[in-house]
């Protein structure tokens, strides 16, 4: 039934997506930005986001075949580019590079690339999220209705994330800089296990593939 197609599968967007897992991660993405900056890099992100995952509901399995590419692959290079982003945020390297916090210039070209890597890739359109997509997209057999449902699942998913983003600019101001600083070390390390498991879990997945 629709019905049951449809509620199965906002469960399982926003389970993938997990929403309010990602506000203190943009929050240590994001600081130095005013609020009108991280504003943009929210809509940005959940643009990008929105439109990868609609592709791969609407032709992601097929294009991954062509390919000869599968999920594994997606979640052990999710997991590498995640843990280098982990390594900045714990190391302060974005900001050796620049020289100081004090002294960082939030460019256009800055705002962009935050917004696309890493929030809507992985963190948002994640190996979790675009397999629980195709997934998805499998169960609706073709069936333009489903289809549609699931895009406008999606798209539910999407907006919950912004909406998480646009409150935990208020998360900001009240940690203030010290705040902000002590919790981008802190979700550094935890990014950092993230994207180890990520890494593991696309190892665990190829091993039963390498079998003869």
């Amino acid at each position: 039934m629709l019905l049951d197609y449809i509620s199965a599968a906002l469960v399982t967007i926003l389970v993938t997506l997990d929403p309010p897992a990602l506000a203190p991660i943009f929050v240590s993405l994001t600081r130095g930005m005013n609020a009108a900056e991280r504003r943009r890099v929210a809509l940005r992100a959940a643009i990008i986001a929105f439109g990868i995952l609609a592709f791969f509901g609407l032709g992601g399995e097929i294009l991954l075949r062509l390919l000869g590419v599968g999920i594994p692959a997606f979640r052990i290079s999710g997991g590498l580019l995640l843990f280098w982003i982990a390594f900045e945020m714990v190391f302060e390297r974005r900001n050796e590079r620049k020289q100081h916090t004090a002294d960082i210039a939030i460019t256009e070209d800055h705002i962009r690339n935050v917004a696309a890597f890493p929030l809507a890739i992985p963190l948002m359109a994640g190996p979790g999220a675009i397999t629980a997509t195709i997934l998805l997209a499998g169960r609706a057999e073709g069936k333009l209705v489903y289809l549609g449902a699931l895009i406008a699942i999606l798209a539910l998913g999407v907006f919950s994330c912004f909406a998480v983003f646009m409150g935990a600019d208020r998360v900001s101001r009240w940690l203030g800089v010290t705040g902000n600083i002590v919790l981008s070390r802190l979700l550094g390390v935890i990014l950092a296990g993230l994207a180890v498991q990520f890494i593991i879990n696309g190892v665990t997945d190829l091993i039963p593939l390498a079998r003869p």
